[in-house]
This record gives structure tokens, C-alpha cells and sequence, in this order.
């Protein structure tokens, strides 16, 4: 799967290394003689072992690689910035500078998970073996006793792990310890490459490498990239999306689709597609189907578990939830946030009004009101706070991360209401293959479809079995990404000139669907795989 390539160039080319025919780690390089532009540096979300082993994987060396430029700040798309700068990559990262902002708070919350998950996984090892080495056949009625015993060596007040301890008896014993991908400090050092540029400003990239952003309408500061590509005497473009957003939905503007005259001619769309195969619900149906479910799950005396992305999503059901109780439509239970992440970014969002659009400049703003902090509105900081609020039995909604389930508060929140019907777990955007988010929606709309006849699903997450009795409820309105329809919106109403489309960034069914809707519709389309390159006819 190739392009014909003038003679005289040969050496400008797109090689697809993440997010080809999947939905995380989003990463391509272009080569142009000796420049080396990185489109985006994420980390592989899913299966421990497997992602793991995607991510530690980096398929060349960091020294080579000129540049980054990154699209947004989702972790999808930006986590494994901190491995490159440790190693020897000593680039820029050309961003907006609300990504920028963004970034200083994500990467190194990223770390802190890692650093964190490795730390409990190293404990667990260590724990389990000094267990077996303490056991006797003639103690079996001790051994809960002597494991008790154990976990008090090797930790500290107040449940904190002793890792000094840990880390002696894992040389001791030569045990494989889990490692961090990186640390909080070596993402700290990585912020220093970020450099925040203003949209529709060219920035050079390479020699002979221009590179502009444009808004995407995905999150804040989202940008569709333009590079610009001068050789033998004449521009070519290419063009990568990053994730395209929805149109008319709050807060932000919509995804470009006028674009400067010198960067209207594509040879090559690298395009994402998420949604390629589904239509979402009109953005105008989100409000009253969110108001739909708070009024049912009240009536039952129930909670409402909101596992949301900190970044984007986060921001706006808060909008979404301020203008319902600012109509009185819906009774005005608490509403938590419980992610100290989430709460960082909805101050850069505040320090950032200049990217919203009309409507939230209207609503909210030209009457001097935050749209995302509102009096029913707390932000939980510390664990004890949080581990307080998942005792709590009155109605209330939690907007939790991580957003598919996968690690953070939210799976210590489905803990203690999973199992009571009165409560629901309402799910506000994708969920990849391979998550517990995923489970809890393929197995929630199983039992709902069965009339909730039967026993209820099971579900195992931090090492338990949980039985799904809580209702699990969609509302794909939410959802960041633009669906089939607007995709091709997007193509067709832009004034850009597309010779041909790389399609990632999906699935394998959505993948598919929405090539064979681009080809019906004209446009040259291929599906590259992972470590496949196009050339570019130059």
C-alpha cells in the first residue's frame, strides 16, 4: 500500500506507529529528508500487560525524532511524552498553549498513577511470597494471622506502603519488580519542551517544515495540524486531525472548516475515526435525556456514578448540570467531583475563556458566572474526602476518573454502589475494548435488554466479584469525537482539497465502514497497520 513517489524524493514519507486500526496510543512520524516530525506521542490504554508492553516498545530511538507536534493533551495522544524526554529527545512540542496548560497537569498525574500502581503491584508480589514463606502445614488455622502480620511489615501509618521494606525483600529475592514508565519528576522535566503556539500562527517545525494549528473542537486547545512541506520548488501539505469534534455543542467552538488559502491543497489527510460506523444522539437531546436520568434515579433514592474523562468531559457535564439547576428542572442534589486531576483542569478551563464559544459567553459568562462552579458544586481533594463520599446514601452525583474505568476513585465509588439497583452508572463517551467500562456497558445493556430478569452480571475488578444490579445508562451525545455524519461533514463543508485519506484512529468495524462511506463518496482512502509507511508523491 503505497503512493508513487517522484524520483527526486524519496525520502518523504508517513509511517504509522500508534492508533492504526485502534483507539489509543496515537502516533505517526513524517520523515522529510533529515527531519523527523512526531504527530502525537500517546500511551496504549487497556490490558495491563499488553499496553504495558506497547508502551515501554518505542519503535526508534527519541534522539532521532526533530519535533513533536501534538494535537491535544488527552493521554491517548500525549502520555508517553515524558519516556521520549528522558531519553534523547531534545526537540520542541509544538501545541496551542491551552494543551500546554493542560499538559502541566496531566503528565504528571499520568506519572503518579504509574508510580502508584507500581508501588501497590510490587506490594502485592512481596506480600504474597513472604505469606508462602511463613506457611506451615501444621499453622492452617494462623495463616489469616500471618498475613495480617505481613501486611504490617510492609506498611506504614495509615495504610501508606513501606516501600523501603518492599524494595529490600524484592532484591533480596530477586523478584521482577514493576517499574514506573516514567516518574512525576521526569514528566516535570518533560513540560520544559512544551511550547504553546496561538492558532493560524506558523510555526517552523524542520528545515523547510512550517507547521499550523487549527481549532478541532475535540477538548480545549484541540488542533487539526496543517505542515507544510517546501521541497523541490514547490508546497505540499499534510494534514492530521487529531480527534475532530462535534459540532454545536457548548463551551467550545466547532472544528474548523475555514482554512487559510496556502494550507487548502491535502496530499494526505491523516484522519481519525472513532466513530465511523454510528450516529450520535443530537447534541440537543443531551440536557433533557441527562435531565431524564437524574429525575428517575432521585425518584428510586439513588446515586448517580459519572465515570468521565478529567479533561473535557468533566467540564461539561458541569455545564450541562449548571444549566438544569439553574432552570430548576431537576432537584438540586450534590454534585461531586472527585478527581483532583479534574479539578486542576477545570481551572485551566477557567483561565481560558477566550477559546469558548458565543453560546457559553452568553449564558454564562456575560453574567459574570464560572459555567463549571456553581453552589451545589464540591471538589473532593483528599482520599479521606472521597473515602467519606462513598459511604454517603443520600442521592448525590459523582463525576469520577479515570473515564473507562480502568484505574482512580471511580472503581472504589462502583465498589459500594455497583450492587443497588436504586443507583446508576451513567456512561458519557467511549469505552475501548478491553476496559471495565467496556464490561459494565456490554453487560449492563445485556441484562437491561433481558428485563433484568435473572440473576444479575458479574463483574471482577480490584480483585472481587461484584454483581452489576446498578442500572448502566448511555447517553452518546457526550461523546468528544464527531460521529460518521459529521466526519464527513467535516470533509465536504471544509474548503480543503483532499487528494487522499489515512484513516486511524478506529476500531477495525468502524475503521471499515467509514472507508467504504469516504470511497462511495469519492475520496482515495487507505487503512494503514501499525509500523506501515505511505510515501508521498513529491
Amino acid at each position: 500500500m503505497s503512493i508513487q513517489i517522484n524520483e527526486r524524493s524519496d525520502n518523504v514519507h508517513v509511517t504509522f506507529y500508534g492508533a492504526a486500526r485502534e483507539v489509543t496510543g496515537s502516533m505517526h512520524l513524517l520523515t522529510v529528508d533529515q527531519d523527523r516530525i512526531l504527530l502525537d506521542c500517546g500511551m496504549f490504554q487497556g490490558r495491563r500487560q499488553e499496553s504495558d508492553r506497547k508502551n515501554r516498545m518505542l519503535p526508534f530511538d527519541p534522539g532521532i525524532i526533530t519535533n513533536i507536534i501534538l494535537s491535544h493533551a488527552h493521554i491517548d495522544h500525549s502520555g508517553r511524552i515524558p519516556l521520549l524526554a528522558k531519553e534523547k529527545f531534545t526537540g520542541r512540542i509544538i501545541c496551542t498553549r491551552a494543551t500546554a496548560d493542560a499538559c502541566g497537569y496531566m503528565l504528571p498525574d499520568s506519572a503518579h498513577i504509574q508510580e502508584s500502581d507500581a508501588k501497590y503491584l510490587n506490594y502485592k508480589m512481596v506480600r504474597s511470597l513472604l505469606s508462602e514463606i511463613k506457611e506451615s502445614p501444621r499453622e492452617k488455622s494462623r495463616t489469616a494471622k500471618r498475613i495480617k502480620s505481613v501486611k504490617r511489615l510492609l506498611k506504614k501509618e495509615k495504610e501508606e506502603l513501606n516501600t523501603d521494606v518492599i524494595n529490600e525483600v524484592s532484591r533480596k529475592f530477586h523478584l521482577d519488580a514493576v517499574t514506573p514508565l516514567y516518574t512525576v519528576e521526569d514528566a516535570q522535566h518533560s513540560l520544559s519542551f512544551l511550547d504553546g503556539i496561538p492558532y493560524r500562527s506558523p510555526a517552523v517545525v524542520g528545515k523547510n517544515l512550517q507547521c499550523v494549528l487549527y481549532d478541532a473542537g475535540h477538548i480545549l486547545g484541540s488542533a487539526i495540524s496543517i505542515i507544510r512541506i517546501n521541497v523541490n520548488g514547490k508546497t505540499v501539505n499534510v494534514g492530521y486531525t487529531g480527534d475532530i469534534g462535534r459540532f454545536d455543542k457548548p463551551i467550545l467552538n466547532n472544528p474548523t472548516l475555514d482554512f487559510e488559502e496556502p494550507d487548502r491543497d491535502i496530499e494526505l489527510l491523516i484522519m481519525e475515526s472513532t466513530y465511523g460506523d454510528r450516529e450520535h444522539e443530537p447534541v440537543v437531546d443531551m440536557a433533557p435525556h441527562l435531565k431524564q436520568v437524574i429525575g428517575e434515579t432521585v425518584e428510586r433514592g439513588g446515586t448517580i456514578l459519572i465515570p468521565s474523562f478529567a479533561f473535557g468531559r468533566t467540564q461539561e457535564l458541569l455545564y450541562y448540570i449548571h444549566e438544569l439547576y439553574h432552570r430548576r428542572e431537576v432537584p438540586e442534589i450534590p454534585v461531586y467531583v472527585d478527581s483532583p486531576l479534574a479539578t486542576e483542569i477545570t481551572r485551566v478551563f477557567s483561565e481560558h475563556p477566550e477559546m469558548y464559544d458565543t453560546q457559553a459567553h452568553r449564558d454564562f459568562l456575560e453574567k459574570g458566572e464560572n459555567p463549571f462552579v456553581f453552589d451545589k458544586v464540591r471538589f473532593i481533594q483528599s482520599v479521606e474526602e472521597s473515602m467519606e463520599l462513598m459511604r454517603e446514601r443520600r442521592p448525590h452525583i459523582v463525576i469520577s476518573a479515570s473515564g473507562m474505568c480502568e484505574a482512580g476513585r471511580i472503581l472504589h465509588h462502583l465498589r459500594y454502589k455497583i450492587h443497588d439497583e436504586r443507583n446508576t452508572i451513567l456512561i458519557v463517551g467511549f469505552m475501548a475494548e478491553n476496559t471495565l467500562g467496556r464490561r459494565i456497558l456490554e453487560k449492563g445493556e445485556e441484562y437491561e435488554a433481558s428485563g433484568r430478569s435473572g440473576a444479575a452480571p458479574v463483574l471482577k475488578f480490584l480483585n472481587k466479584e461484584y454483581p452489576l444490579k446498578a442500572r448502566v445508562v448511555k447517553l452518546g451525545g457526550f461523546s468528544a469525537h464527531g460521529d460518521r455524519k459529521e466526519m464527513l461533514h467535516f470533509i465536504k463543508a471544509s474548503n480543503l482539497r483532499i487528494k487522499k485519506i489515512a484513516l486511524v484512529h478506529g476500531e477495525e468495524t468502524p475503521i471499515q465502514s467509514f472507508a467504504e462511506l469516504l470511497r462511495g463518496q469519492g475520496f482515495p482512502v487507505v487503512l494503514p497497520r501499525s509500523g506501515e509507511s505511505l510515501r508521498l508523491p513529491i
